[in-house]
């Protein structure tokens, strides 16, 4: 039943209790008490809304890749990258490079000017390397297809 709330709540995360409860054939209360639980174990881990990126003013997606200065921490690095309001995903990674971030940003004089004056400018950052995404893919609701198709693994 936890894996049922988990998909209906991925597609439209504003449903209420009360109409999730219909839709599963359960009481609100219990629906309830299961969303609860599933915010307190950390499965939850909160709700939110997608973008219309371009709407917002910020049209262009931007990936950098991230070589760390040998030796360098890399939570020192992580944590001045974070600093950075256009940073919308930073992931460490393994390979030649080190992290990947995704950036969103105006237009390419705003690229330029995140680049040369923020990142470049921070002490841990040795190279880096920049590709514009070109069109971006919707994305599938990925919970409901792994919850969804029959693995055995608890949630």
């Amino acid at each position: 039943m936890d894996k049922q709330i988990l998909v209906l709540l991925s597609q439209d995360s504003r449903r209420s209790q009360r109409a999730l409860a219909r839709e599963l054939g359960m009481s609100a209360p219990a629906v309830g008490e299961r969303i609860a639980r599933l915010e307190r174990l950390g499965v939850i881990r909160g709700y939110g809304v997608r973008l219309d990126w371009s709407a917002a003013g910020y049209p262009m997606t931007v990936y950098l890749t991230i070589t760390a200065v040998q030796g360098y921490q890399q939570r020192d690095l992580v944590e001045e990258l974070a600093l950075i309001p256009e940073l919308e995903g930073l992931d460490i990674v393994t390979g030649a490079i080190d992290m990947l971030a995704r950036l969103r940003v105006r237009d390419h004089m705003h690229l330029r000017q995140l680049l040369m004056d923020r990142i470049w400018q921070i002490e841990g950052v040795q190279r880096t390397e920049t590709a514009l995404s070109l069109v971006e893919i919707e994305p599938k609701n990925l919970v409901a297809e792994l919850l969804a198709a029959p693995s055995g693994e608890p949630v």
